[in-house]
């Protein structure tokens, strides 16, 4: 069992796998590809709620019923996706997801123990851009962290350098906290997660055989359902 130590550094744990041994970048596999555009002023890190309170619910509770499910081409992920606490990611995720983004993308990174990433149209794990085209701040809120297996986050290579692409935990990882937006957490198909867990790799942790991502079903979006738009990866939400 392969697991990556928790003294490890950052830039070794999230990193792309590739030719040459991890660079100074935590998440070179969520980095988008060379034509998305990246803001050259990014928002500030760790963007506050923007939601009105009216329009929120206790931190890290999502949406109080299953989000959506991911079918796999080994089984089916049932997801709650925390909207109310982090809005902005789950809006880009869903509307990735609604979109089609996400249909036919493999799992490009998987090491035992620790997670499971994806979300990158590419394969290669260096591609992928969000909703609006580039990239988008951190959403990283106090109560919700990398404590159990299933924890649902985005990727990145750095601060507020999110894309499309996501992690899924296997286990507790709090070095993780502070530095990877947690947006949602697997509620069902843990069998599932489990033989993603045990789909034999490479040397880089790359999947011997594909598993895939064949479609999104949405069952539920609060922000739709409030018809709460983030028009721009950094401006206030249209509510």
């Amino acid at each position: 069992r392969q697991r990556v130590a928790p003294h490890l550094p950052l830039p070794a744990l999230l990193a792309s796998p590739s030719t040459s041994p991890p660079s100074g970048s935590p998440s070179a596999s969520s980095s988008s590809s060379p034509s998305s555009p990246v803001s050259p002023s990014p928002p500030p890190h760790r963007l506050p709620c923007l939601l009105p309170a009216a329009h929120r619910r206790a931190p890290g509770g999502g949406s109080g019923k299953m989000a959506l499910t991911l079918h796999t081409s080994v089984g089916d992920l049932k997801v709650e996706l925390f909207c109310d606490t982090v809005p902005r990611t789950t809006f880009n995720f869903l509307a990735l997801a609604a979109s089609g983004y996400y249909d036919g993308t493999t799992f490009h990174r998987n090491i035992k123990g620790f997670m499971v990433q994806g979300g990158d149209p590419t394969g290669k794990g260096k591609g992928g851009a969000s909703i609006w085209g580039g990239k988008f701040a951190d959403e990283i809120h106090p109560d919700i962290k990398h404590s159990t297996r299933g924890i649902l986050s985005m990727a990145n290579s750095g601060p507020n350098t999110n894309g499309s692409q996501f992690f899924i935990t296997y286990a507790k990882h709090p070095h993780l906290d502070n530095n990877y937006s947690v947006f949602g957490k697997v509620i069902d198909g843990f069998d599932t997660l489990d033989t993603i867990e045990r789909t034999p790799c490479n040397e880089k942790h790359r999947p011997l055989k594909e598993v895939k991502i064949e479609h999104i079903t949405i069952h539920a979006n609060p922000l739709a359902d409030q018809m709460i738009v983030f028009p721009s990866p950094s401006g206030p939400p249209d509510i």
